[in-house]
C-alpha cells in the first residue's frame, strides 16, 4: 500500500515531463495577413512568417500552401517547400504560382499570378523546422474583386500624393540652394569689384602736383588795307622781334 502514492507522484512527473516535451517541440507559430482583397487579373502576395524556438535547419524546413475554396469541395495543394521551390505541376493554380520567400529570414510568402475569380476562398500556410514540427497554422481568407475597394483607392492615392509632394519639397529645396548661391556670388563679385573702384592711377600724379596747361587760341586779324587777313599771335612775335634790335640800336646811339 505505502506504494501506490509513490507510484502516483512517478506518474504525475513522467505526465509533466511529456507535456513540457511536447509544449517546447510545438513552438512554431505563424502569422498572415488575414483577410486580403485583390483586383482581377493582379499580381497579389501572401505573405506569411513564422517564429521557431528551434534554430533554423535551412535543409529540414518545409513549407506548404493549400487552397480551400468558398464552395464546398476539396482541399487543394498550391505550393510545396523543400530545400527548393516546388510550384504545382496541375489544376488550377499551374504556372500562377512563385515563390517570394527567404527561409533564413522566416519568410514563407507566395505571389499568385493573374488571380481569378476561381481563386476566392481561404490559403492555408503551414511550416515544419523540426523539431518544431506542431503549431498553429496561418490562414488568408482572399477575395477577387473587379475594382479596387475604396480604402485601397484612398491608400493608393495617398501613397501617389505623398511622392508627388516629395518631388515637389526635393524641387523646392533645390530651387532655394541654386538662389542662394547665385545670390552669394553676387554679393562676392560686389565685395570684389568695390574695391577696384577705390582703385586709383598710379600714373596719375596728385592733383595738387599736377601741372594745367593751356593753350591759347590763336586770334585772328584782318588788314582793312589789303583785306589779307594775318594771325594776330605771329603779328605780335614779329613786331617784337623787329622792335627788340631797335631798341638796342637806341642805346648805342645813346652812348655814342
Amino acid at each position: 500500500m505505502p506504494f501506490v502514492p509513490l507510484l502516483g507522484k512517478v506518474c504525475c512527473c513522467a505526465i509533466c515531463l511529456y507535456l513540457a516535451g511536447v509544449l517546447q517541440v510545438s513552438g512554431m507559430r505563424i502569422y498572415t495577413n488575414g483577410d486580403m482583397e485583390a483586383v482581377n487579373g493582379t499580381d497579389v502576395r501572401l505573405k506569411c512568417t513564422f517564429q521557431s524556438t528551434a534554430a533554423i535547419n535551412i535543409d529540414a524546413v518545409v513549407i506548404s500552401w493549400s487552397f480551400r475554396p468558398l464552395k464546398p469541395g476539396r482541399e487543394e495543394s498550391v505550393f510545396h517547400y523543400q530545400q527548393r521551390a516546388y510550384p504545382p505541376i496541375e489544376g488550377i493554380f499551374r504556372k500562377r504560382v512563385s515563390w517570394d520567400g527567404d527561409v533564413m529570414g522566416r519568410d514563407a510568402s507566395i505571389v499568385l499570378q493573374q488571380v481569378k475569380f476561381t481563386y476566392n476562398g481561404t490559403y492555408i500556410c503551414q511550416v515544419k523546422n523540426p523539431p518544431d514540427v506542431h503549431g498553429t497554422v496561418g490562414e488568408i481568407r482572399l477575395r477577387v474583386v473587379t475594382t479596387a475597394s475604396f480604402s485601397e483607392l484612398l491608400l493608393l492615392a495617398l501613397a501617389i500624393g505623398g511622392g508627388i509632394a516629395a518631388v515637389v519639397i526635393l524641387l523646392i529645396i533645390i530651387m532655394s540652394c541654386r538662389r542662394c548661391k547665385k545670390r552669394r556670388q553676387r554679393q562676392h563679385e560686389g565685395n570684389e569689384e568695390a574695391p577696384r573702384k577705390e582703385r586709383k592711377d598710379p600714373t596719375v600724379c596728385h592733383p595738387s602736383r599736377a601741372v594745367h596747361l593751356y593753350l591759347s587760341e590763336p586770334s585772328i586779324e584782318i588788314d582793312s588795307s589789303d583785306g589779307m587777313i594775318s594771325d594776330a599771335s605771329t603779328k605780335s612775335m614779329s613786331s617784337s622781334e623787329e622792335e627788340g634790335p631797335s631798341s638796342d640800336e637806341e642805346e648805342e646811339d645813346d652812348s655814342d
